[in-house]
């Protein structure tokens, strides 16, 4: 790291000034300024692809900006690695989180900086101890440190990654959608956490796509769109449709544009379905409606989109499917059937990413597309080509590999499969789970879209806004049970967080 000589002190922590980056002929940045005051939280946001990653990427020393400035506490920086990004201070907490699962909690958090023992090659099992104790405790946080990291809700995993970058003598934390993986408990417990830090001294530049969090605990904030800084500012100078204004450059008048539907008959009829993470669930679902699924995190949400779509065994109870009892024993059963899962985790579970776009498409649809034994690469690029109109799906083409495309693009790429199958009964879980605002819109506008057609929809979300917006009814799910099923227009995001919270006789 090169530091020049001290120049006179501000009331920021961290200055980015006029930073330019290109990637051949695509120019991701131009003439960004960043400038965040010490212990406050800024929150970064913008479209996917608009730019937030590169520049953060850029701060934290993976990337070297063409041209700019980064100036720390009243020194300009040349940060080659990251380092050196982290020796001045700077830690990135991403998205896709860095633990080791079969360590424990103070070795997470000491990991390579482990206290030394009496013996050489040895480390102190008791001072790490002692010392992420006094470390949480300083913070505010309540952890054992003793226990393991693999069964941890992502909010204590969250925790720990703070709490590695304070180890590290970190005063500035960036943290990339820290709440995309959390239920709604779990991300008011983050948020106090962000207050915390914050009250304490420490600089957050926070990055999300929920912008109502973002409007709760920022005090600045900066809007990116195609590489430029299109607003920064004072945050109680903006509303959250003035912010969706400056990120997309148009108006979105309607978030949920959700029309009405003439709901039909019985489409899917579950009756005391039971599996080992899941009891006695009954509900029925019609042609035409949009059903949403609330609960917190562990209730059982997604192990009942398994069950129905054949990823997981039933014990007990019956499906049926227009009428017809049937069962569904495998994917391949459901997707004989009309019924398409959506999974959670699209970069794990959902795309092949080093595939091309056109293959992740009509992977599952090949035989229905008559190319079970033999490709044929122009039909399928045509059939990949008509589905991305139809989503609004921005691509170089067909043949770009899916990991090539923003996390909204490579979302659209795994609902696109339900357009190609012509499913009738989509299962979705968490499916606007780390995108930007105008893809969410687009998603429910799709949504929206397939119920008119007289298509059934099962969505699974942590975002009550985002349900109360697009269903008909919720069901409310405690711990592998149905504990109601509710109509979305006689209820309150209250009445189904108590719910989803508490059981029945308690306080």
């Amino acid at each position: 790291m090169a530091l020049c000589p001290q120049v006179e002190s501000s009331q920021f922590a961290l200055e980015m000034q006029g930073i330019s980056k290109s990637f051949g002929p695509i120019k991701a940045l131009e003439d960004i300024t960043l400038r965040v005051r010490q212990g406050t939280v800024h929150a970064l946001v913008g479209e996917n692809g608009a730019g937030k990653s590169t520049l953060m990427k850029i701060l934290s020393g993976v990337h070297q900006p063409d041209t700019g400035t980064i100036m720390r506490q009243g020194k300009t920086c040349a940060w080659k690695h990251p380092s050196d990004s982290l020796a001045a201070g700077v830690a990135m907490i991403y998205q896709e989180l860095s633990l080791a699962p079969d360590l424990t909690i103070a070795e997470n958090v000491w990991l390579g900086i482990e206290p030394r023992g009496a013996l050489l090659g040895t480390y102190c099992k008791n001072r790490m101890l002692a010392d992420t104790r006094a470390l949480a405790e300083k913070h505010g946080f309540d952890v054992d440190p003793n226990q393991k990291v693999e069964n941890l809700p992502a909010s204590t995993c969250q925790i720990i990654e703070v709490l590695k970058a304070l180890a590290r003598n970190a005063e500035i934390l960036v943290m990339d959608e820290p709440t995309s993986s959390c239920g709604e408990h779990e991300v008011a417990v983050l948020l106090e956490m962000v207050k915390k830090l914050s009250r304490a001294g420490t600089t957050i530049i926070y990055i999300s796509h929920r912008l109502e969090e973002v409007v709760e605990i920022a005090e600045d904030i900066t809007v990116l769109r195609d590489g430029r800084a299109m607003h920064t500012g004072p945050m109680k100078d903006l509303e959250i449709s003035d912010i969706v204004k400056q990120m997309v450059g148009r108006d979105l008048d309607d978030y949920f544009p959700k029309g009405e539907v003439e709901v039909g008959s019985t489409a899917l009829s579950v009756s005391d379905l039971s599996s080992q993470c899941v009891e006695n669930i009954s509900f029925d679902l019609h042609w035409g409606e949009i059903i949403g699924v609330a609960g917190l995190v562990g209730a059982g949400r997604t192990e009942l989109a398994r069950v129905l779509c054949g990823l997981d065994p039933s014990i007990r109870g019956s499906v049926e499917l227009d009428g017809k009892s049937v069962k569904i024993a495998t994917p391949a059963d459901a997707l004989s059937r009309g019924v398409m899962y959506v999974t959670e985790d699209r970069k794990r579970t959902g795309l092949c990413l080093d595939l091309p776009a056109a293959w992740n498409l009509t992977l599952p649809c090949l035989a229905e597309l008559g190319m079970k034994h033999i490709l044929h690469l122009g039909r399928e690029n045509e059939i990949a080509e008509e589905t991305a109109k139809k989503l609004s799906l921005k691509w170089s083409g067909p043949g770009a590999p899916a990991s090539a495309l923003s996390g909204g693009n490579q979302q659209k790429l795994v609902l696109g499969r339900a357009l190609i199958a012509q499913s009738r009964l989509w299962v979705l879980d968490e499916p606007t789970r780390g995108i930007d605002i105008a893809a969410k819109v687009d998603i429910y506008e799709l949504i929206g879209r397939m119920a008119a057609e007289g298509k059934a929809v099962l969505i699974i979300s942590s975002d009550l806004p985002e349900l109360f917006g697009i269903t008909d009814r919720i069901l409310v799910m405690r711990r592998g049970r149905l504990v109601a099923d509710l109509v979305t227009s006689e209820t309150t995001q209250e009445a189904v967080m108590q719910l989803a919270a508490v059981d029945k006789g308690r306080t």
